[in-house]
């Protein structure tokens, strides 16, 4: 569906992904021109040097301050989407994995089709601290993609010390950390000193308008070095040291009030989106969530999210039905649909008054 949107050949509006695909600012607009000087101090400096500084400013910049920096158990992907995989392929076939539900569902399809089992972690027992025994693996999104879900550093820590005593690894997906900052608490701290095995995935997508140009960090524990070094050497080389500049740049920048511009055009669009399905009686399944995409609950009765969906696409517009978000049993997405806060406002505006209007229609 992200695919379809952003092939649109009629020039639909694409609320899909949760990639910020909006205007520079003029501070990132200023980085952009110095690009070319950046690309020069790619050709002159080891790729060791720029990828250990662009580590540094990054995670400091998300508050992870205790971060694994320069011992080589930060690996930089084209995507968080290849990290993924690595991690999938690294992991033996067969592991039992606990996977958060609902969550962005590229996570399960991507650990499937590598051979490993999943069940599912609800939200509910993350937040209550019920911690499964009989895997693995222990896998949460942090904040949650699409609910916005948080999980508080108490509970992580408690996640990690019930892994350390179980013999289990715990994954946290933090693409979105850098939207939120209730999210960018040393979690790095806390895996280290519960002693649990660990994998996490950061990543720059969902933060900065880079046309691609990202970076997906891959951090791992100790153990689990030699099978995530033997799996990433078979995807690529190395990320490119021009683009890790750019996010050294781009990082600075969010250090010094960009992140701030961004949170209030994220909220400013959360509220159009409120504003107008309110009219039809429509509400935010998750009216606290502070990442850059906005769930909309639709009622029983009326139309579900695969048929709006697909009347929104004949009128020009894509959004997201929640159903693969439910990837342990799709038929809970079916009254829930999700859009991209990460874009123009008036796009934003066009798009969610197109869906009042068309959910008015259809129920």
């Amino acid at each position: 569906m992200e695919v379809a949107a952003l092939t649109d050949i009629n020039g639909g509006l694409n609320l899909t992904d949760g990639h910020a695909r909006l205007a520079l600012s003029n501070e990132q607009a200023e980085v952009i021109e110095q690009f070319p000087t950046l690309f020069h101090e790619a050709s002159r400096r080891r790729f060791a040097d720029i990828e250990t500084e662009a580590h540094r400013v990054f995670f400091d910049t998300i508050g992870q301050h205790t971060a694994p920096v320069g011992t080589g158990r930060i690996l930089s992907c084209y995507s968080s989407t290849l990290a993924t995989d690595i991690v999938a392929r690294a992991l033996p076939v067969g592991t039992k994995v606990a996977l958060l539900h609902p969550t962005f569902d590229n996570i399960a399809d991507l650990f499937r089709t590598r051979g490993l089992s999943l069940t599912a972690l609800s939200e509910a027992d993350l937040m209550e601290q019920r911690w499964p025994s009989a895997v693995d693996v222990i896998a949460i999104t942090h904040p949650n993609n699409p609910t916005g879900l948080v999980t508080p550093p108490d509970h992580l820590r408690s996640l990690a010390e019930h892994a350390a005593r179980a013999g289990q690894t715990v994954i946290v997906d933090a693409a979105f950390r850098g939207q939120v900052r209730s999210a960018q608490y040393d979690t790095y701290a806390i895996l280290d000193a519960a002693g649990v095995d660990w994998i996490t995935f950061e990543d720059t997508g969902k933060l900065w308008p880079m046309h691609e140009m990202k970076i997906g960090m891959l951090v791992f524990s100790e153990r689990h070095a030699a099978a995530i070094e033997a799996a990433f050497a078979e995807s690529l080389l190395s990320a490119s040291p021009a683009v890790l500049l750019l996010v050294r740049e781009l990082a600075r920048d969010w250090a010094a009030g960009g992140f701030e511009s961004a949170r209030a055009l994220v909220e400013r669009n959360r509220r159009i989106v409120s504003d107008e399905i309110g009219r039809v009686g429509l509400e935010l399944a998750d009216p606290k969530s502070e990442i850059s995409v906005a769930r909309i609950q639709l009622p029983a009765g009326g139309p579900d999210s695969a048929k709006l969906y697909r009347e929104m696409v004949g009128r020009g517009v894509h959004v997201l039905p929640c159903p693969p978000f439910h990837w342990a049993n799709p038929e809970e997405g079916l009254r829930l649909i999700r859009v991209s806060l990460a874009r123009p406002s008036d796009a934003v505006e066009a798009a969610a008054r197109t869906l009042a209007s068309t959910f008015a229609e259809l129920a």
